[in-house]
Order: C-alpha cells, then structure tokens, then sequence
C-alpha cells in the first residue's frame, strides 16, 4: 500500500488556530520565585492548572468579602494539616466550618499528646498488640484515647448541667472555649466567633464516650445531643448572607451539608472541591462541583466560579492557602 494513502490518517494537519495560552512551567533557571512558579501553575496542565483556578476563586471570593464555609474530613486534623486551618480561622478568613467527629475529638487530644509518624507498610496485628492505631502513615498510640475519655467525662459534667439537650454547634463552642491552643481549630474558632457545625457528632470517640457517659456514670435523665437546631441555623444564615463560597477540603457529610444548606439561597457564588473521590461511583464524595450546579447547590455564573482539584489534600492545600491567603 502506498504510505501516502494512510499519511492523512495518521497526520491530518490542523485548520484552525487556537487562541489559548502556551503550555509552558516555571524556568528555574534563574534566582526562584515561589509566587512566579504557583502562577505558572495556570499553563502546566492537568491539576496545576486545576489548582491555579482554585487560588484564583479563593482571590475571588476573598475580594467579593463572601461568607467563606470550610468544610473538611478527620484526616485534615489528623495530619499536619491541622495547623493550616487553624492558620485561616485565626486570620479571620472563614466564617462558617462543617467537619466529623473525629476531626474534633483528635483536635482536642493534640492540644495535649501529639501523634507521630509512623509507616504504611505495618505489621498491623503487631501494632495492635502495641497499642497503637495507624492512620495511613501517621501513628495515634491508644493512651491519647484513654486521656480524651476522662477529660471528655469531665466536660460532660459540665457541658450538660443545666441544659439536657444540646447541639453540636454548642458542643464545638464550649469544647474550644477551654482549650489554650493556638493549633487548636476548636480553640482559634471559639477565640474568633466562628461556628462549627458536626452533624455526625457521635461517628467518633465522642459517640463512644458519650455513649458510657450516659449507660455508666449516672448522666442525667434526657441528656443528648439534638441537631435539628443546627440545621436549621446554617439554613437561616446562608439566605441572609450576601453571598457564600466552599472550600470543601474532601467529601462526605460536610461536603454535602455546606452545599446542600446552601440549595436553600439558589446556591453558593463559589466553590472549590479538593477530592479524590471518584465520579463513576456515583458517591456524593465524587461528585464534582458541575453535579452540584445540577441540583441549584452551587450556582452557575456564567465564568469559572467553581472548580475541582483532584488531588490528596496534604499536596495541594499549602499551595492553595499560600498562593489565596497568606499574603
């Protein structure tokens, strides 16, 4: 067969200019320039670029003086992470935070004991016999555990003595009220006035301890934690703000709470996921934020107001926070 024949298959040419942007990264030739090499994020491709629409949406919501919800999983609070986040509370960027339980309850032991770094390929029956619980590379030994039930006993002593029945928002409130941390995201967020809401305050150690508390120490009649209320107050808050923008750091019911509270204005003006959730599982984890503007949880502007990176958060939120926030 003549190659001319199969040539236009394999080299078809091209008719039309495209007027975008070169894909080009950051010389490093040259003295670095941290801001120089995060703007060249924009014309790197596949995340970078993904993560550049991200600093620039935090700009935007920033300048526009949002009402700014961060949500996030346990394993933000697990990691170094921890320390950035208390870093926007204390800086006065977020209004509004929706997180597990674990991510309180392992807020509250890092204000006395630490974890440690531990490995992932584990003898994982050997560390059981040791103690110790592991969270992908990180090491929590379980005596953080047993110091976290007697001081959460003590508080619930108090946290319950004139009022049985109360909320998860008041829960966070006066848990951070006593702590003297400024790592601590319950302590810089009881400090700064901003709410943090947990809708599924007994998935964790708290459930746990609360639920002896109640069985064994002679807690009194009606003592429990009703959520309703706070529904309804990130409900009521959102429709009197003048806009609202997610930084949603993972997914699950935080996720899902800050956008769904949010269905209830015609959507958040901005949006920014960190996942590594999968869409083809159909999960609310994986659901980008186009499957959101579906459902009128966030809304279309007709401009990139909302984007997703796809990636494991410890990698890309210092990049974020120094490219949107820390100025």
């Amino acid at each position: 067969m003549d190659p001319d024949e199969t040539r236009e298959n394999v080299v078809p040419g091209t008719e039309e200019s495209l007027d975008t942007a070169d894909v080009r990264g950051y010389d490093f030739r040259g003295e670095f320039d941290f801001d120089a090499m995060l703007q060249t994020y924009a014309t790197t491709g596949f995340q970078a670029t993904h993560l550049a629409q991200a600093v620039d949406i935090c700009r935007a919501m920033r300048d526009d003086d949002v009402t700014f919800y961060l949500s996030f999983t346990s394993n933000i609070v697990s990691s170094g992470l921890r320390e950035t986040v208390a870093y926007l509370v204390r800086e006065g960027f977020v209004d509004v935070i929706i997180t597990t339980s674990g991510a309180l309850a392992e807020d509250v032991i890092k204000t006395e004991l630490p974890f440690k770094m531990g490995e992932w390929d584990a003898d994982e029956a050997a560390l059981r016999e040791q103690g110790i619980n592991r969270l992908g590379n990180i090491y929590v030994p379980s005596d953080r555990y047993v110091w976290l039930e007697d001081y959460l006993y003590e508080f619930f002593d108090e946290f319950f003595a004139e009022k049985q029945l109360r909320t998860p928002r008041e829960f966070s409130a006066e848990l951070g009220a006593r702590l003297d941390d400024e790592d601590s995201v319950l302590s810089v967020a009881a400090d700064n006035d901003v709410p943090i809401y947990c809708p599924a305050l007994t998935d964790a150690e708290i459930g746990n301890f609360l639920y002896y508390y109640k069985q064994k120490l002679d807690a009194p009649d009606g003592v429990g934690i009703e959520i309703s209320g706070d529904y309804d107050r990130l409900i009521e808050d959102g429709l009197l703000a003048d806009e609202t923008g997610l930084l949603a750091i993972g997914g699950g019911v935080p996720k899902h709470h800050a956008i769904m509270t949010n269905l209830f204005r015609g959507g958040a003006e901005y949006a920014v996921y960190i996942s590594t959730g999968m869409e083809g599982d159909g999960s609310l984890s994986g659901a980008p934020p186009s499957e959101a503007v579906s459902w009128g949880k966030i809304k279309d502007e007709g401009e990139r107001n909302y984007t997703q990176v796809e990636a494991e958060a410890t990698l890309v939120v210092p990049l974020l926070v120094a490219g949107a926030f820390a100025d």
